[in-house]
């Protein structure tokens, strides 16, 4: 880990590497003004912990080999499920389970952390314009 990345609050290891600071979730949140587009922010074993901004909805799709893992920061958000919705608020979590179909939904912005497989994309099975590049420049 570089110098630079270690004052940022890096908490991704390599080998010999020590990381001792936190990773500081608003502040990383507040790098970025884009919607539906994930950063990593951290690694935990064959995970991504990831920041977002949502806002608007998003599109209907599917992670058919992992579940999905939404922890609200700040906000409201919804997740439509084809046999309800979920509402979560600062605080709260939501795990959609694999192969289940949904469609997150914000009225206003919504900061959320993600936590998924390293490589899962966003949009899972549904490809399309909110299709986000992979960043990991917050990490």
């Amino acid at each position: 880990m570089t110098p630079e990345r270690a004052r940022q609050g890096s908490c991704v290891c390599e080998a010999g590497d020590m990381a001792n600071e936190a990773v500081d979730i608003t502040e990383r949140l507040s790098l970025f003004s884009e919607h539906w587009s994930p950063k990593v922010v951290a690694r935990l074993n064959d995970y991504e912990i990831k920041v977002v901004k949502v806002k608007g909805e998003f599109v209907w799709h599917t992670h058919d080999d992992t579940d999905e893992l939404f922890i609200v920061v700040a906000g409201d958000l919804t997740i439509q499920l084809r046999d309800g919705d979920v509402r979560l608020s600062a605080g709260q979590l939501f795990v959609v389970p694999r192969g289940v179909e949904h469609c997150p939904v914000a009225d206003g912005e919504v900061h959320a952390l993600l936590i998924e497989p390293t490589g899962v994309v966003n949009t899972g099975n549904a490809g399309g314009a909110l299709t986000a590049a992979y960043d990991d420049s917050l990490a």
